[in-house]
């Protein structure tokens, strides 16, 4: 989850539900998943008490779509984050986006909050900064954090930075009052938002009253950072300092929980909203392990996360599970776990998990890969389908924009947009994690596979419905130029004539 937390807290069935998503860390980056240098004890303690899910999937291989997959359960084709500015390109809300989680879409807080729960978001929201896609707006009781990511632009007062919220106001602005320091990485904003999610789980917890926290840190994107004490403390450069600031605060809040004396009543999921972002600066990106390619691609190295379900007392200790699994679950299996339906009025892509995890029964499900508007590739079982492929542009590549470096597959990792609709390229998973080597079209092993799949396909396109799309259109008046609050604090700038133009999505 982007760095994101889920917490969810009813004092009536005596439990809670804590979900991390942390932005842009890799499959490889944990201990439990393989990382060699074992720098994250914590999330290992947590998979050894919980259960790994090796077959977890993001919904779309960039982080705003996938934030709004996971809060309405639903793929971003239909809840709407999505450009058709260009064919099959990603796109997410950067300050001058026009759009944001449209009214329409029932989100997970907004369900809960009928039962009576206390929702707060700490962290990076994602899902639009204009006054109506405000989190608040839109089920969640707090907010402490920021609509956007942390770029820049640093120190140019014509841009506004990025603000601050403390619920409906801002209360600074990144890199003016939450200083990130651009030549060492130090930043101490981990440890806010680690004692933010500590003193909301106490004070709900001291008033028995059920709630819900969204844990959203954003310390893995770049430009990444770590607070002082972290900083230089890993084999893997800053971005290794901030994954094992990031363990330790997991620490910190499993050990909290057990404190309290509510872990047994308490479901936590980590997971990751993309994949490692290869191309980051040196030391600034993670590790997809063994599979191809990175963020951004709809390769498995662009989907396919970290997983983590821990529920003492009811999760048998050092499970592991080969269900696949996608964020959207965590919708459904947070409903599920508050006692509640997901809504019967519109398709909702999300399934509840509950039996894989409780019961070990696998459910039959496909996983879809969307880049923009267009369906990819599908998994049906250990099969994947590329219906289409494309890393990105020669253009961008002859520039060193690489999201598959070292990892070029002939054929397969194209800097073209290629079609494969009439014969899709096929991989065994189990046999080819990498995606390395396609299935002969003229086996048998293709046909039989193919069959299935195009079942699956005509099934899932007989249900689509796109949603409007919401990341068309840029606007540089819309940018965070006087969020309400900066009154207060002398911050306001006076945004420039609105010119509304289509976003430019390059890959």
């Amino acid at each position: 989850v982007g760095p994101e937390a889920l917490l969810l807290r009813n004092s009536k069935s005596t439990f809670t539900s804590f979900g991390v998503f942390f932005l842009q860390m890799g499959w490889g980056d944990l201990g439990a998943f393989g990382e060699p240098s074992k720098e994250t004890p914590n999330l290992d303690q947590m998979a050894s008490e919980g259960m790994l899910f090796l077959d977890f999937y993001t919904a779309n291989p960039l982080c705003s779509p996938s934030r709004a997959a996971l809060l309405t359960g639903r793929l971003p084709v239909r809840n709407g984050f999505y450009t058709t500015n260009a064919h099959a390109r990603n796109a997410y809300t950067p300050q001058d986006i026009v759009g944001g989680i449209p009214d329409s879409e029932l989100l997970l807080p907004e369900l809960l909050k009928k039962a009576g729960y206390i929702n707060k978001i700490i962290g990076k929201w994602h899902l639009g900064h204009r006054p109506q896609f405000h989190p608040l707006e839109h089920g969640f009781d707090e907010w402490f954090g920021s609509p956007n990511c942390h770029f820049g632009p640093f120190d140019n007062r014509a841009l506004p930075n990025i603000p601050v919220y403390r619920d409906w106001e801002m209360i600074g602005r990144y890199y003016e009052d939450f200083k990130i320091d651009l030549k060492t990485g130090e930043a101490n904003l981990t440890q806010i938002y680690l004692q933010e999610a500590l003193d909301f789980i106490s004070k709900q917890q001291a008033s028995q009253q059920p709630f819900f926290l969204y844990w959203a840190i954003d310390a893995t994107h770049a430009p990444v950072y770590a607070s002082k004490h972290f900083l230089g403390t890993s084999q893997r450069g800053l971005y290794g300092d901030a994954v094992r600031e990031i363990d330790d605060s997991i620490g910190k809040i499993l050990k909290h929980l057990q404190k309290l004396g509510i872990s047994e009543n308490t479901f936590v999921f980590f997971t990751s909203d993309n994949g490692a972002a290869l191309i980051s600066a040196p030391k600034q990106g993670g590790s997809n392990g063994r599979f191809l390619c990175g963020k951004q691609t709809t390769f498995e190295g662009g989907m396919r996360e970290p997983a983590i379900a821990w529920w003492p007392g009811h999760i048998p200790a050092g499970g592991v599970s080969h269900q696949l699994g996608n964020v959207m679950d965590l919708f459904t299996t947070s409903l599920s776990l508050a006692g509640l339906q997901p809504p019967s009025d519109r398709q909702i892509d999300g399934i509840d998990l509950l039996p894989a995890i409780l019961q070990g029964k696998l459910i039959d499900r496909p996983i879809f890969y969307y880049r923009g508007n267009e369906m990819m590739a599908v998994r049906v079982g250990l099969y994947k389908a590329h219906y289409w492929t494309w890393s990105n542009s020669w253009e961008e590549y002859s520039k060193g924009i690489d999201f598959c470096p070292g990892q070029n597959v002939s054929g397969v990792t194209t800097h073209t947009q290629e079609e494969h609709t009439t014969l899709p390229l096929l991989f065994h998973l189990g046999r080819d994690p990498g995606e390395k080597y396609p299935l002969s079209f003229a086996s048998d092993e293709y046909q039989r596979a193919m069959e299935r799949i195009s079942v699956v396909v005509q099934q899932h396109k007989a249900t689509m419905v796109p949603g409007e799309p919401q990341l068309n259109v840029c606007d540089k008046a819309v940018m965070n130029w006087s969020p309400p609050g900066c009154e207060k604090l002398g911050k306001c700038l006076k945004p420039p004539k609105s010119d509304p133009k289509k976003c430019f999505w390059p890959h």
